[in-house]
């Protein structure tokens, strides 16, 4: 079946829609509360999204212009998620809101009428729209998640989650790049039951090393929201065992994870 820029699109904006919910009551000093994410507040997450909705409808729109860009910031040392939060902890939370509003709409109406399988520059490796598109799909839930643990609600999961599960299983090999590993190259078969009752799998039916349970609990440790020791995943195998020790879905440097128990 054909991906559809269209149906990414909707699905970005479903996503968007939910993490707005959360943010539209916060005041203040809201905005300023600390998430499970160490130094981050609920206004750093948001800032690091709207921050990102411009770069990537700058990859598509400019890409030549986002190349020279990238260039620089090699030059200066590469990408520091933390600097980039430092940077607009001046904004007030009816600012960060206002700009994200702004960005996250743009970046709809840019991507929405594209090729899916047009190529488009990133830090790294570039990548089809299409999966650009995705990818902010992913990165929206999971600080969503951070947003959502650090008021103190939980979001109902819809089956917009495979999305999620999909870039978390195409990762696997970036998450043992990224921890300095070689890669380990043996199938892994994944089974998860989605929020709809439908069942997802990626890998060969007769794997040995196998990852069954909830898309949300695979969701949550991929994005490393949840220590996979707090799901309920059922992970066999030494090799599924070990991906799952250091799963990240997400681009940049190793991540830190939350600890077991922490959400207890």
């Amino acid at each position: 079946m054909p991906v559809s820029m269209d149906a990414l699109a909707d699905d970005l904006a479903a996503e968007t829609a939910v993490l707005r919910e959360l943010l539209a009551p916060l005041d203040e000093r809201d905005w300023r509360r600390a998430t499970p994410a160490a130094g981050w507040s609920i206004g750093d997450q948001v800032a690091h999204l709207a921050h990102f909705d411009d770069v990537a409808v700058q990859s598509a729109v400019e890409p030549d212009a986002f190349r020279v860009e990238l260039e620089q910031i090699v030059a200066a040392g590469g990408v520091s998620p933390d600097t980039i939060a430092e940077q607009y902890r001046g904004r007030s939370g009816a600012e960060l809101l206002a700009w994200f509003d702004d960005a996250r709409g743009r970046l709809i109406s840019a991507f929405r009428p594209l090729d899916p399988s047009l190529r488009v520059p990133w830090f790294g490796p570039s990548m089809s729209a299409a999966s650009s598109l995705t990818a902010r799909i992913m990165e929206t839930w999971a600080h969503g998640q951070d947003v959502a643990d650090t008021v103190g609600t939980q979001r109902e999961p819809t089956d917009r989650l495979r999305h999620v599960a999909h870039i978390g299983v195409g990762a696997r090999g970036y998450s043992y790049v990224v921890n300095g590993r070689e890669v380990d190259a043996t199938p892994v078969r994944v089974e998860l039951d989605a929020p709809s009752g439908a069942r997802w799998s990626w890998g060969p039916e007769d794997a040995p090393d196998r990852i069954s349970g909830p898309a949300l609990d695979f969701c949550l440790a991929v994005t490393q929201r949840r220590h996979r020791d707090d799901t309920a995943l059922v992970i066999t195998g030494p090799v599924a065992t070990d991906w799952m020790s250091i799963a990240q879905a997400f681009a940049g440097d190793a991540g830190t994870g939350r600890k077991a128990g922490e959400f207890a």
